[in-house]
C-alpha cells in the first residue's frame, strides 16, 4: 500500500502548522518551504478546512492555522479522510470476480493487515509528529519568516474568519 501525494501533502501541512502554532502560515510559504505545487496545496488546504482540522483567515495578514490542538488530530482519521481507495486487491472491491475467492485466504489476511495499519495510526496524533518542531520547518522557511513581520494570531471579529 502506498499513500497518495494528497495524503503526504496533507500531513506536511498539518506538521508545518503544528510546528508554528504562534503564527498564521500561507499556502505560498508552505509550498516554497517544501518545494511543492501551490495548486496542489490549495486543494489540500480546502479539504483540511472542510474536515475542521484547520481554520483560515482571509485578507491582508491572513493565512491558516490548526483549528484543533495537535493532540486531537488522530493520524488514522487523517488518512481515512484523504485516501479514497483501500482496495488492496481485487477481491476487496464490490465487483470482485476472482475465480479462487471461495478457497483463498488472501482477502482475510490483507484485511487483517489493513486493520492493523489503522490500529497503529489511530494510536498516534499530530502531537506525536511534533517532537522536534524546528526540524520540521525547512531552513528556507525559517530564514524567510525571519525577514517578514509576523502575521497576527487572532481573528479581528470581522467577517473574514474561518471558511
Amino acid at each position: 500500500m502506498r499513500l497518495s501525494t494528497f495524503s503526504d501533502y496533507t500531513l506536511r501541512v498539518l506538521m508545518y502548522l503544528g510546528a508554528r502554532p504562534e503564527r498564521l502560515a500561507t499556502i505560498a510559504e508552505i509550498a516554497a518551504s517544501h518545494g511543492i505545487s501551490e495548486s496542489h496545496l490549495m486543494k489540500v488546504v480546502h479539504h483540511l478546512g472542510r474536515c475542521g482540522w484547520i481554520e483560515t483567515v482571509r485578507g491582508k495578514g491572513g493565512g491558516m492555522r490548526l483549528a484543533l490542538a495537535p493532540q486531537q488530530i488522530v493520524l488514522g482519521d487523517v488518512i481515512r479522510q484523504t485516501e479514497s481507495d483501500f482496495v488492496l486487491v481485487e477481491c476487496f472491491g464490490a465487483d470482485a470476480s476472482c475465480r479462487i475467492q471461495e478457497a483463498c485466504r488472501l482477502n482475510a489476511i490483507l484485511s487483517e493487515a489493513l486493520n492493523a495499519l489503522f490500529l497503529v495510526l489511530d494510536g498516534y496524533t499530530l502531537a506525536d509528529l511534533l517532537a522536534n518542531p524546528q526540524g520540521l520547518i525547512p531552513a528556507i522557511a525559517r530564514s524567510d519568516a525571519a525577514c517578514r513581520e509576523p502575521a497576527t494570531n487572532s481573528i479581528m471579529g470581522d467577517d473574514h474568519g474561518s471558511q
